[in-house]
Formats: C-alpha cells, sequence, structure tokens
C-alpha cells in the first residue's frame, strides 16, 4: 500500500480554515484515490516488501434504477395479441314529432338508425433480450465466502435490471415521441412550424409575440417571466377545454372529451422549473400561476453531449409511417389516458446451461405492445 504524508498540506489548508492566509493552490495530488486496475494495485509490506497486500473489503456498486419516463403502463393478458378499440360517434339529432301532430296523418317510428361505430385493431409488438453469461467455478477463486460470491452475482443481475430498465424508458419515450411527430405533421406537415400556431399544436411563442411590442426568440424564451406566465395560461387553458366535448384536439377528429383525471400532463424539467423558479417563488398565492399536476422528462429523445435546451426539446423521427419530422423547443404534452399506452407486457427469463464449459446463460427477454391512437386527444405545447 501506497502511503503519503500530508501533514505539510494540513499545516497550510488549517491557516486557509482559521482565516491566517488567503485561499491558494493545494496540491492534492495522492490524497484521494480514483482507483487502480489490478495491474498498478498491488502492493507490498513495508517491512520486508516481499508480502502482498490482501483485500480488506469489497465493495460491490449494486444501486437500483427507478428510471424516469412517464408512467404510460396498462395491463397484459396471455393469451391472444390483438388488442381491439371500440369507439362511437355522436348520433344526430333530429326532428321531435311530439309536438308536430297533425290530424289524420301517421307517425313513422320504425325508421332504423345505425349506430356509427368504430372499430380499432393493434397488432404489432415489439421485443429486445438482454444476455448475462453465469460462471462460478471459473470465479469462486476470487472470492472469499459465498455471501461475497453472491453478492457479486446480485450486483451484475442488478445491471441487467437498469439496461431493461433503459431500454424501456426509451420506448415508452418514443412512444410519446410518435405522437408528438404525428401531431406535428398534422398540422404543418414537412414545413416550418414558426410563423402560426395550430389548436392541438400550440406555438406559444408565436402566440406570446402576437401580444407584445418587442418579440422575444426561442432562445430567451425560458428566461422572460412575461412569457412563463403567457405559456401557463395557455397550458392551463387547454387543459381546462379538454373535458369539453370537441373534435379539434385529436387528429381524426372525433367528438371526444378528456376530463382532468384522465388527462396525462407531461413537461419538460427547463419549463417546469423555470416555472417554479420565475414564478411560484415570488408570489403569494402561487396557485394561481402553478402548471397542473404534471411529470416532468429531462429529455424527450436525448440530452445530446450537454444537456442544452436545443437538444433536450427536440425531436427528430420519422414516424410510424417513415415519414421524416422533427420539433424543436418542445415544452409540454397534454394527452388523454387512452391516446397512447404501453400494453401486453411480457417480460420473462429462460435459461441454458453449457456442460463443456460449465456455465449458464441467461436470456431477460421483453415483449411489448405501443399504440398512438389518433382518434384521442392529444395536445403538444412547444417555442419555435
Amino acid at each position: 500500500m501506497q502511503v503519503k504524508q500530508v501533514y505539510t498540506l494540513l499545516n497550510d489548508v488549517v491557516k486557509e480554515t482559521l482565516g491566517e492566509s488567503a485561499v491558494v493552490q493545494e496540491d492534492l495530488t495522492g490524497l484521494v484515490a480514483l482507483g487502480e486496475t489490478i495491474a498498478n494495485a498491488i502492493g507490498y509490506d513495508a517491512y520486508v516488501k516481499a508480502l502482498v497486500n490482501k483485500i480488506g473489503r469489497t465493495i460491490f456498486v449494486n444501486r437500483a434504477y427507478q428510471g424516469g419516463a412517464p408512467s404510460v403502463l396498462m395491463d397484459g393478458w396471455e393469451f391472444g395479441s390483438v388488442l381491439e378499440k371500440v369507439s362511437g360517434d355522436l348520433p344526430d339529432s333530429q326532428e321531435n314529432e311530439t309536438w308536430e301532430l297533425v290530424d289524420g296523418s301517421s307517425v313513422d317510428q320504425d325508421i332504423f338508425k345505425a349506430p356509427k361505430v368504430e372499430v380499432k385493431f393493434y397488432n404489432k409488438k415489439v421485443t429486445f433480450e438482454v444476455q448475462l453469461s453465469r460462471a462460478e467455478v471459473q470465479v469462486k477463486q476470487s472470492f472469499q465466502s459465498a455471501e461475497q460470491m453472491n453478492s457479486f452475482f446480485s450486483m451484475l443481475y442488478n445491471e441487467v435490471e437498469k439496461r431493461m430498465t433503459v431500454d424501456l424508458d426509451n420506448l415508452i419515450m418514443r412512444t410519446i415521441n410518435n405522437m408528438i411527430g404525428e401531431t406535428l405533421y398534422d398540422e404543418y406537415g414537412s414545413g416550418s412550424q414558426t410563423g402560426s400556431s395550430g389548436v392541438r399544436a400550440v406555438n406559444l411563442l408565436y402566440l406570446y409575440n402576437q401580444t407584445v411590442a418587442t418579440p422575444i426568440t426561442a432562445a430567451d424564451a425560458l428566461y422572460d417571466k412575461d412569457f412563463i406566465k403567457f405559456a401557463c395560461y395557455q397550458i392551463k387553458l387547454v387543459s381546462g377545454r379538454l373535458p369539453k366535448i370537441s373534435r379539434l384536439f385529436n387528429i381524426g377528429g372525433k367528438a371526444r372529451f378528456t376530463p382532468r383525471d384522465m388527462q396525462h400532463i407531461v413537461m419538460l424539467d427547463e419549463f417546469y422549473s423555470a416555472s417554479s423558479v420565475y414564478l411560484e417563488s415570488d408570489t403569494f398565492h402561487n396557485e394561481l400561476v402553478a402548471l397542473p399536476k404534471a411529470e416532468t422528462v429531462a429529455y424527450w429523445q436525448g440530452s445530446g453531449t450537454d444537456f442544452s435546451f436545443s437538444e433536450t426539446s427536440k425531436i427528430n423521427i420519422k414516424k410510424s409511417d417513415g415519414t421524416a419530422i422533427s420539433g424543436s423547443g418542445i415544452l409540454a404534452c397534454i394527452w388523454d389516458r387512452d391516446a397512447l399506452g404501453v400494453c401486453n407486457r411480457d417480460r420473462r427469463t429462460t435459461t441454458h446451461y453449457n456442460a463443456k464449459g460449465e456455465f449458464w446463460n441467461l436470456f431477460f427477454k421483453y415483449d411489448a405492445e405501443y399504440f398512438n391512437d389518433l382518434n384521442e386527444n392529444f395536445v403538444v405545447f412547444f417555442v419555435a
């Protein structure tokens, strides 16, 4: 083991902490261990210089990862594969002949009016697996007990769990991103999303700039208190309109309504945090400016290399039919509980023992169906 004397450093540090000297550059070389590979880590005693240092304690990095994707998981089923979704449409009103009776005339009550019903079938599944090979005979020599070896394998299983959680989170976000892409494309096609706003794809920056003398840019929006107030107002406004039946808030033009308790609201962290800091922190009645209860995401598609707003707030995809669509400055989405989801989930593990090599192969498999229903309400808010 390498041992370094640090009394000189401590003598200098105490002068800084007691106020006897100004803060100076400190040489922390060799103070904090950063870890080494086995080739560099073997040490010898300071007595005969030949006894190899022993491992005194082993720490397994075994921390569970909860993930952070919005909760859109639905139930599954054991037999069959097709998800059938049946919905009706509003019937037409007609004349009430109770008040139109004429002497000698008949009232026909035998006319058949067929109900308007639409049935959608979802029958696409995606799948992935994670493989882990477990060998016990080969690693027993590296541990001091069965408990220690089991802790090692527990760490490896946890890495599999983390990977599957990351993959599932990413698939959930792609389910949401596809719906965002469908909505943007329906409102704007492949053209520019600046210079106008729609009902389902709401350009908050465009709407705000129509109300002020000095327009702002998308880059400045999250630092402008007045814009954030306006954005919160617009989101709360739409959330309040969705419970009223309308054909305006879904691509299919169906008569739909979404009560508040069936609204799923997801916001970008930067926007949600800006609202909390710039509005709620210095407002006495902060419930008046607070956004509706929502889940948050760190990004829609990815963080990029620096978590910049230009990366976290954008999507760049080919949606389900292969059409390319991109969007930037996406701040929030509100959708009906039935507009998208993950269902028919099937997670299982299969194992195989290789007698020749004396190891097990474990295959952690995950199947699920991911769906968008364009007949259900979905609204996206963005700045462009």
